[in-house]
């Protein structure tokens, strides 16, 4: 009959020990390798295999280290828990060390059965990685069982490969163009959303009433919903379709009151008061009715919605905060501020008189347009825009323009040439479809037209080139600024053919030999809506990689606005150049939001505003919208959103005016015209107005229901099981001085080149480097931040690269035959003035079962922990010290030598008598579990549901993996106490 093990327990099979995890059945034993993680899990028979009990072998008193070996198992054995002990069950597992300020959201999702947030910090903070925390927390603890993201397309493989990688949750993509191969693969009457329990949804395409009801029927109890402003409206201003579409798919999600939801957006309040309350209806129905002024509304609110600028967060639980000294005090570097330059430029004689030419032309269709009735009004409107917007923008774009027939010119209604018309010519700050809107639109409405406009664009197409074209002679001079003092810039462009252009007269061309103006080390690319979202973030990579690490080379990203939300660019560019202007500001914060974010190592990020002096519009739009738009936000730290209805009317004024100067001369000028004072009065008020209201409601709703207090606790708890920056920092120097790596310094950590090392560290690191790197022997950046690039490792305990190195060298410190350094051991005996008398140290590994209740039914979990105790004296008399002083052992340093026969003597009888000190260790193991079970209940206090149920007992026997002597640097030990 076979043996039966308890979860937790450990048992030896397969040539190696096991842990026994709670899944296991008498006939099926589920088992995680002692100090291995959940991707080794493996599950055994034991009437196939042999599988008997173990228990942990003693160290072997004569493989002893140095005074470095302690620390340094200690750090590596901590590095490899994947399954912590504490109430943030996911935090070991996830592949990111989260930022102090961003356990804040989690503790507030904790405290709620159901969880409903709105997660509205400013941008760059990282609410992905919050709401990510979040997911990943309650799939770990049970609390839900599914996950579905609904974002733009464009984000759809930024949000999987975010999941992915830094969460270990996969996700299937639900797109319009992978839906069909899906569904390929389903059991009659199957629906896709129960088949793949983790998906990532395009909103845009599961809006539709076809998909919508298959959705809301099979959705997962866990929902995100990434930029949930365009989901909404406020109830004064004329919902489109679209948007109608996408708030009935939000409210039905949100109908059931077990789905945990979480709304995530740097702009709730979009401009207006009720498009924030409809925003909080959707995460709770009484927030949409509430009075936010009283104490009850407040309180209730402060229960659901974090928004938090970078001010808030940027020096955090420190003395400031409440807290009484500074050290946990967390520094976040984001950039302190940006560099605002506008840099101005005419245009040439032959331009001008292009310009003019085609205002005149635009001015004739809309006079005579506008005797025709309204429809064609209107599509002649959209036209003049179409014209006059792809004119200022490049001769590319204004040759393409003029040779496309307008999308409005098919319009059967004014309104269907408004819906047709609009996407092309505006630029929405709440538009979550940036797909296809770059391509150049169209001019042409009239069949006898085609000949005016084709020489229009004969002549347009002639000014290609720095010699006529003075808006790219300008772009070149800035960028050659630019890149001399050592910038990396993306230059932003509002239609494809534009971006397509700039490449083409930027970048060096081997098979013609021509030579970029920038330089023969710049490398330049252009990424636009040609390409699919996977396809954009791989041309940036080869972009990076094929600039490479030469200090001379240099990298220009030329784009379009595909690429202005929710791509990370921080870690390749440091500055923006806006060389056509937006006419919704907004925009113009998303692209610089781009690299102006946390992860960005330049203090200052530098924005370039590249506008037309004489060209009639940009002049207008930078002095009415975009400065205007700066200020409030200097003011106020965070951005607040223009009204789009308001700037439409503003640049319609801009427009107007121009138009009216084309057929009747130079009159009033833009100031003093009716309609434009009549809307720019109404942006005006419309504007302040919002910015009042975002001011009084950052102080009102300011995120008063966690304490800095709380969190610091909280984060105390976390750095004491799984360690801190410091200890990784120099764990990781050590054990590859040791290894046998050569160190550089740099000014944001170091570099290592490990070809050097044992062949079994080369191995562990190649599937994380790459295995070129090892071969070739490239610099390894290790960098103090968490935020790195691609082919950096951050010095955390979540970076793969720390994982790998732990890994070997717990592996070696447990393997007494293993090749090579061996750095970390598991005895030592080290003479030191450190200690008067002879204490030892232990390194003692605690597992625990964990009974966690959940809506979804009890979770059993063995977790593991690792604490280090220390003792005077002998085993059978030891007289305990506290836990403070075992920590500073680490750091004591040998001040004479140990004659190894006499260290292996002194190891021996010590490890001899260390039965006498087991009482200690268990009884030490029951006060983990009581403050383990405690903080289970601190985390989830305002729901008593959660934590009825909740236990936490400690296995028995506890692991000693580490036994460690300081003899006193005396001639003898102190009277009195026995060897």
């Amino acid at each position: 009959m076979a043996l039966t093990y308890s979860a937790g327990s450990l048992v030896t099979a397969r040539g190696r020990e096991w842990v026994v995890l709670p899944e296991s059945e008498p006939d099926l034993l589920v088992l995680r390798p002692l100090g291995g993680s959940d991707d080794d899990i493996a599950a055994v028979f034991p009437a196939f295999e042999t599988v008997r009990g173990a228990e942990f072998a003693p160290p072997a008193p004569g493989d002893l280290g140095d005074q470095r070996a302690a620390g340094l198992l200690r750090t590596a054995l901590r590095v490899g828990f994947r399954s912590g002990a504490g109430p943030f069950r996911s935090l070991a597992g996830i592949a990111v060390e989260p930022r102090a300020y961003q356990l804040v959201p989690l503790l507030m999702a904790l405290r709620q059965k159901t969880v409903r947030m709105l997660i509205s910090d400013d941008v760059g903070i990282g609410k992905t990685v919050e709401a990510g925390l979040i997911a990943s927390e309650l799939l770990a603890q049970g609390e839900a069982t599914g996950l579905a993201v609904l974002c733009s397309p464009a984000l759809a493989e930024q949000w999987q490969q975010e999941l992915r990688t830094k969460f270990g949750i996969d996700a299937e993509l639900v797109l319009s163009s992978t839906v069909s191969r899906l569904e390929r693969g389903l059991d009659l009457g199957q629906s896709l959303f129960d088949k793949y329990p983790h998906v990532i949804v395009s909103t845009d395409f599961i809006k539709s009433t076809r998909h919508r009801d298959d959705f809301v029927r099979h959705c997962p109890d866990l929902v995100i919903v990434d930029e949930a402003h365009t989901c909404v409206t406020s109830d004064d201003t004329k919902v489109s379709t679209q948007n109608q579409l996408r708030h009935e798919l939000l409210r039905r999600v949100a109908e059931d009151a077990e789905r945990h939801l979480l709304l995530v957006t740097a702009t709730p309040h979009s401009g207006k008061e009720s498009a924030f309350r409809n925003l909080l209806g959707l995460v709770k129905p009484e927030l949409a009715r509430v009075d936010l002024d009283s104490e009850k509304g407040r309180k209730l609110l402060a229960q659901h919605f974090v928004a938090r600028k970078r001010a808030d967060v940027r020096q955090y639980l420190t003395k400031e905060d409440g807290l009484a000294d500074d050290s946990l005090a967390e520094r976040t570097a984001f950039p302190s501020d940006r560099y605002f330059k506008d840099e101005t430029y005419k245009l040439s004689p032959e331009y001008r008189a292009l310009l003019d030419d085609a205002i005149a032309y635009a001015s004739e269709r809309v006079e005579e347009a506008d005797g025709q009735g309204r429809r064609e009004a209107r599509i002649a409107w959209w036209s003049a825009i179409a014209l006059l917007r792809s004119m200022v923008s490049s001769p590319r774009a204004a040759a393409q323009t003029l040779r496309t027939r307008s999308a409005a010119a098919v319009a059967a209604s004014a309104e269907e040439a408004d819906r047709l018309g609009a996407p092309l010519t505006s630029d929405s700050a709440d538009s979550d479809a940036l797909e296809g809107m770059d391509v150049a639109p169209g001019a042409e409405t009239e069949e006898n037209a085609g000949s005016r406009l084709a020489e229009l664009a004969q002549r347009a197409k002639a000014l290609e080139g720095p010699a006529q074209d003075l808006k790219l002679k300008a772009l070149i001079k800035h960028l050659k600024a630019l890149l001399a003092d050592g910038y990396n810039p993306i230059v932003f462009c509002r239609y494809i053919p534009t971006a397509e252009y700039l490449a083409e007269q930027l970048a060096n061309d081997p098979e013609t030999k021509k030579r970029s103006p920038l330089g023969a080390k710049t490398v330049v690319r252009a990424v636009t809506g040609t390409l699919s979202p996977q396809q954009r973030i791989d041309r940036i990579e080869e972009l990076a990689a094929e600039a490479g690490e030469d200090a001379a080379a240099r990298r220009v990203l030329i784009a379009t606005d595909c690429l202005s939300e929710g791509v990370n660019l921080q870690h390749h560019f440091d500055a923006v150049l806006h060389y056509d202007l937006a006419w919704n500001p907004t925009r113009h914060d998303q692209r610089e939001g781009r690299v102006d974010r946390y992860g960005q190592k330049r203090d200052e990020v530098r924005v370039i505003t590249l506008y037309g002096d004489d060209n009639g519009i940009d002049g207008k739009v930078l002095e009415v919208l975009i400065k205007k738009h700066r200020q409030i936000k200097k003011d106020l730290g965070i951005s607040v959103s223009v009204p789009d209805e308001m700037s439409t009317g503003v640049t319609d004024a801009i427009v107007e005016w121009l138009l009216l100067r084309g057929r009747q001369g130079q009159q009033e000028t833009l100031f003093e015209s009716d309609s434009f004072q009549q809307s720019f009065a109404d942006l005006e008020q419309d504007w302040n107005s919002a910015a009042d209201r975002e001011k009084a409601s950052r102080s009102r709703f300011a995120q008063r229901s966690i304490h800095p207090e709380e969190v610091a606790r909280e984060v105390a708890v976390v750095r004491e099981a799984l360690g801190g920056a410091g200890e990784i920092d120099t764990f990781v120097r050590e054990s590859l001085n040791a290894l046998g790596a050569v160190l550089r310094d740099s000014d944001d950590g170091f570099a290592a080149q490990v070809r050097g090392t044992p062949m079994g560290l080369q191995d562990a690191l190649a599937p994380v480097v790459g295995a070129e790197t090892v071969e070739r022997d490239r610099p390894i950046p290790f960098r103090s931040s968490p935020a790195v690039g691609r082919g950096e490792a951050a010095l955390v305990r979540t970076d793969p690269v720390v994982g790998a190195l732990a890994s070997h060298v717990l592996n070696a410190a447990l393997d007494t035959q293993a090749d090579g350094a061996r750095p970390a051991r598991r005895c030592g005996v080290v003479t030191t003035d450190a200690v008067t008398t002879r204490t030892t140290l232990l390194l003692v590994r605690y597992r625990f079962h964990l009974t966690l209740p959940s809506r979804n039914g009890e979770k059993q979990v063995v977790a593991e922990d690792a604490r280090l105790l220390a003792f005077e004296g002998a085993p059978r008399n030891a007289v305990w010290l506290p836990q403070e002083r075992a920590v500073e052992l680490l750091d004591a340093q040998a001040t004479e030598n140990t004659a190894a026969a006499s260290g292996e003597r002194t190891m021996t009888r010590i490890l001899d008598q260390l039965g006498e000190v087991t009482p200690y260790l268990e009884s030490y193991g029951d006060e983990l579990a009581a403050e383990l079970d405690a903080s289970h209940r601190r985390v989830r206090t305002a729901s008593g549901e959660i934590v009825r149920g909740l236990s936490v007992t400690a296995q028995k026997p506890a692991d000693i993996l580490g036994t460690y002597v300081y003899l006193p640097a005396t001639a003898s030990v102190p009277a009195g106490v026995s060897a």
